[in-house]
């Protein structure tokens, strides 16, 4: 057989193949990321710094891995684009559940209750807003964290008192300080006190018609730091279980982590479910409220329910002088 050179298959010069060889490895270095991400996010393996502190922006992950596998499409890489795939499938069953509400019924002729959430920010946070809003959402009972006694002070002075008369009350200078404030008669259960400086107000709440209700405004150690990673790990741990068989536990306040943390989800796992995420509004991101932060909001703020309890909405409002948003759920409880 005779081979002339129009017969001969044209090859890629050098510099094409080294440009096409290049290119593969920038693809690969993009879609690395987003499979160690998957893989820190479905098997729990959030513990330590940074990991605790990143994890928390997973849903802007999720959305950010079609890049590479639009670029892997693109470019007709098919093993980059498989594994691509398969994170961001990932990642999207991770995220996309708490954006639907769930069709859970409600107890059967259970009283409602209406809560909300405030970090005060050492104490700072506006008490005419926090008081207007109890009055226009008609809430029951309010719970506050880093309630310092110049703030315990500056909510009576707006009135709080006279709308939630009831309190269980601990303030503390910084951040440690809590309170449960209560349309309802409360009993005083104490200051649950973690490893750290932190701690929970804890009042048992008598609502008419309902099964007792048990109640803490919830603030473990923030994990701001490498330092402080173990403190939130060990702090929030400590959270206590559902009691199924008694009291109506309702954990409200600033758990310092989202859904996407594996220490959370085991919170829920001791028989809760988060408001947010059952009513759909697991995206309404709660930190941080402050125009002199360039950072994603993420959900640090939760209502977290009994397993007995049923949830209508859930929204969130702004806060002046704090770092959070107040977080509001609507509340119906099993009868008695």
């Amino acid at each position: 057989m005779v081979t002339t050179e129009d017969t001969l298959p044209l090859l890629p010069d050098k510099p094409v193949r080294r440009r096409r060889r290049w290119w593969g490895v920038v693809l690969w270095l993009m879609v690395l990321p987003f499979v160690v991400w998957a893989g820190a996010r479905v098997f729990g393996l959030d513990s330590g710094f940074p990991a605790v502190q990143l994890i928390a922006f997973t849903p802007y992950v999720a959305a950010t891995s079609l890049v590479p596998l639009v670029v892997a499409i693109l470019t007709k890489r098919i093993w980059p684009a498989v594994i691509t795939a398969v994170a961001t499938v990932a990642l999207a069953a991770c995220v996309l559940p708490r954006w639907i509400s769930d069709s859970s019924p409600e107890p059967d002729g259970g009283p409602v209750i209406r809560v909300m959430s405030v970090n005060m920010l050492m104490g700072g946070a506006d008490p005419a807003t926090i008081v207007g809003l109890v009055k226009r959402l008609d809430v029951d009972l309010v719970a506050l964290q880093e309630y310092t006694d110049e703030a315990k002070a500056a909510l009576a002075e707006a009135g709080l008192d006279q709308v939630l008369p009831n309190a269980v009350s601990y303030p503390r200078p910084g951040v440690t300080g809590s309170a449960v404030y209560s349309r309802f008669v409360v009993s005083d259960l104490g200051y649950r006190q973690f490893p750290s400086t932190f701690g929970q107000a804890q009042a048992g709440v008598r609502v008419p018609g309902a099964k007792d209700v048990r109640v803490e405004s919830v603030h473990p150690c923030a994990p701001a730091n490498s330092r402080l990673s173990g403190c939130w790990e060990r702090d929030i741990e400590q959270e206590p279980a559902a009691t199924p068989d008694g009291a109506v536990n309702l954990l409200i306040g600033d758990f310092n982590a989202t859904l996407d943390h594996e220490k959370f989800r085991a919170v829920l796992a001791k028989g809760y479910r988060d408001a947010a995420d059952v009513a759909g509004a697991g995206f309404e991101a709660s930190w941080p409220y402050d125009e002199r932060w360039f950072i994603p909001g993420v959900t640090l703020d939760h209502v977290v329910a009994d397993k007995r309890v049923g949830v209508r909405k859930v929204t969130v409002h702004r806060m002046p002088n704090s770092d959070h948003k107040a977080v509001f759920a609507e509340l119906v409880l099993p009868k008695a």
